[in-house]
């Protein structure tokens, strides 16, 4: 009775227009970006409280932070409406992004608010990300900054075609038309190649609202659009309900025996009941049955829309596959070129083993070339071995198993994908995918009829790598050394690869920089690979200083095959032996980037087997070693 009075009172019937009012309206997601200090948070504080859209309650605790925390005197700090943060307040930058969702008669709007800090780069890829429209503020005071271009670059890349040039604190030149003209020519003159369809220039100022919502009488010489109408008329032209199918599958809903359903959120296109539709790594193709809601069946399911799926057979889909449209597939491939923009603070170094993140799949991904990195100031190409942090290059990614994708500039959620440290779980950078690279396209794999258990059989062990990582000087080559002549002496089948012979030959090209050490590893674990795989016990002698190394190595591995021995041997113990002089001249500045003097050794924190050496024999670890091989069946 109650639920009756609700549904047929006065109030219930307004709130129920208001919500069909708001769905026909359009949505345009926009960003804020640009240097630091701009005036970016004070620009969406004014923006909603000149479209009344702050509620009393809001707006008496602005004014009560605007006394604590403001910079603007008595009067109301408009960028505390979304400096959220307590550290935002006390340093006055943003550092998180901050959404914001509006509306006027004509457009529903979520804004976000990126912080402009350098550090914060990674932040601001993220607000871009789904923007649709960049207002990029420029302080008119200092004109375009690297910032400024950093932010462009990355929007561009980001797929945003849209570009509200906000030339803000135009009170603080007095209104000067040349000084905005002149940044205007400036920043047309570095924005023509970063492909925009739109770059609109306004003079505002933010603190006082001039030229945001309504127009400023001290800017009599400007004849173009405020902000707001602008926002509110600017066109769109992308529309993913007319793109190809794409259903990335994020779960498989099996309740019970009788229901199986594959969930997720359209990300472009239309699907339709009884439509036929591909498997996209199989190629297997099936019918949409039902297509399942919250709110109960529907016949038709466009982009944005989280459904579930219900096909007509029982193929194989799981999490990382996706659903497509069969005259329009995406790519199915195992490298590809991307654009990168690097996050970290420790540099990006190919042939570095990292996790590739993408709307619903993961795998193990190596940069296997960085082809440039690109320079901000003049979008020049440049010769580059690492990315530093903030830094945007192209290179080329191999994954370990295929990935289905569309190039970003078709599909920007489909084409778009972060880097994962492997250690550490943090992302390290975004990537947009440029096109699939097909040097392996006319390869496969040769099946052959000798493997690696029947080579390992006729030597009756079991293969194994044992990875000795240790300071240089700890002892390793000397342990492996008497452990192979004991393996030897009692019929196994052996190989030692150490660290200053293979530098001698396979890798005599490579140096002891960071990107040196990180390729000669990963040519020594693929060669330690292809002779486990010849069923031998191998010995590889190598510093390893870096864990994110070492973990790639045992991942080539199959499992079991892999043990990490660690030679522990403290930095005074390894220098005071110094059996090769290398210390010496290293703490003399003779010799860089030796590692425990000026280049660091990340020690194993789990290593299979632990050496602690002080007070030890050599002799005594090689039958330590021995035994638990013996104990654990290697031989």
């Amino acid at each position: 009775m109650l639920q009756n009075v609700a549904e047929s009172s006065p109030a219930s019937s307004d709130i129920r227009d208001y919500l069909a009012e708001q769905e026909q309206k359009s949505m345009l997601r926009f960003l804020t970006c640009g240097s630091v200090d701009d005036g970016k948070s004070t620009l969406i504080g004014r923006l909603l409280y000149d479209t009344r859209l702050i509620f009393e309650d809001q707006l008496a605790t602005l004014e009560r932070d605007s006394k604590k925390h403001g910079t603007t005197g008595d009067e109301i700090d408009f960028a505390l409406l979304v400096d959220g943060l307590e550290a935002e307040r006390e340093q006055g930058i943003t550092i998180d992004v901050a959404y914001r969702f509006f509306s006027t008669p004509s457009r529903k709007f979520i804004v976000a608010d990126a912080p402009g800090h350098e550090q914060y780069t990674r932040n601001m890829a993220t607000g871009a990300s789904t923007a649709d429209l960049a207002i990029v503020l420029i302080d008119a005071r200092k004109g375009v900054l690297p910032q400024t271009r950093r932010h462009s670059f990355i929007a561009s890349l980001l797929g945003i075609r849209h570009i509200l040039l906000a030339v803000n604190k135009i009170d603080l030149v007095d209104h000067d038309q040349a000084v905005f003209d002149g940044i205007v020519e400036d920043y047309s003159a570095f924005a023509t190649d970063l492909g925009f369809a739109s770059v609109v220039p306004i003079p505002v100022s933010a603190r006082y609202g001039e030229n945001v919502v309504t127009r400023s009488d001290r800017t009599a010489w400007y004849r173009g659009p405020t902000m707001i109408e602008h926002l509110e008329t600017v066109k769109v032209d992308e529309d993913k309900a007319q793109r190809p199918f794409r259903f990335p599958v994020q779960y498989v809903n099996r309740p019970n025996l009788d229901f199986r359903g594959f969930v997720g959120t359209i990300a472009s296109g239309t699907v339709r009941q009884g439509e036929e539709v591909v498997i996209a790594k199989s190629g297997k193709t099936a019918r949409v049955s039902r297509i399942v809601t919250a709110d109960g069946d529907i016949s038709v399911a466009r982009e944005g829309q989280a459904v579930t799926l219900v096909l007509d057979d029982e193929v194989e889909v799981s999490r990382g596959n996706m659903l497509v449209a069969p005259d329009a597939r995406p790519q199915v491939a195992d490298q590809f070129a991307a654009n990168l923009v690097w996050f970290d603070e420790h540099a990006l170094i190919p042939g570095r083993s990292y996790l590739l993140r993408t709307e619903t799949d993961q795998v193990g991904a190596t940069v296997t070339e960085l082809k440039y990195r690109t320079n901000i100031n003049n979008f020049s190409h440049e010769a580059a071995k690492s990315l530093e942090m903030n830094e945007v290059g192209v290179c080329n990614i191999s994954v370990q198993s295929p990935l289905v994708f569309d190039k970003f500039a078709d599909d920007r959620t489909t084409g778009a994908f972060v880097l994962i440290d492997r250690i550490t779980n943090t992302t390290v950078g975004a990537g947009m995918i440029l096109h699939p690279l097909r040097r392996a396209a006319n390869i496969h794999w040769q099946a052959l009829d000798v493997n690696k258990k029947a080579r390992a059989g006729l030597k009756h062990q079991k293969p194994a790598v044992l990875w000795f990582t240790g300071l240089s000087g700890s002892g390793k080559s000397t342990i492996a050394n008497l452990l192979e002549k004991k393996l030897h002496a009692s019929g196994r089948h052996t190989y030692i690869l150490d660290g200053d012979n293979v530098r001698h030959g396979l890798n005599r090209d490579l140096g002891f920089t960071e990107e040196d050490r990180v390729e000669n590893i990963r040519r020594v674990a693929e060669v330690a690979r292809l002779m486990a795989d010849a069923g031998l016990i191998v010995l590889v002698s190598f510093i390893s200083p870096f864990r994110a190394e070492r973990r790639m190595a045992r991942e080539l591995m199959s499992d079991g095959e892999f043990v990490e021995v660690f030679v522990d041997t403290p930095f005074e113990e390894c220098a005071r032996r110094d059996p090769k002089g290398l210390y010496a001249r290293a703490l003399k500045g003779e010799i860089a980037n030796f590692t425990g003097v000026d280049s660091p050794y990340e020690a194993p924190e789990n290593a299979d087997v632990h050496l602690e050496t002080a007070g030890r024999a050599p002799e005594e670890m090689a039958d330590e070693l021995e035994n638990w091989l013996r104990q654990r069946g290697y031989c």
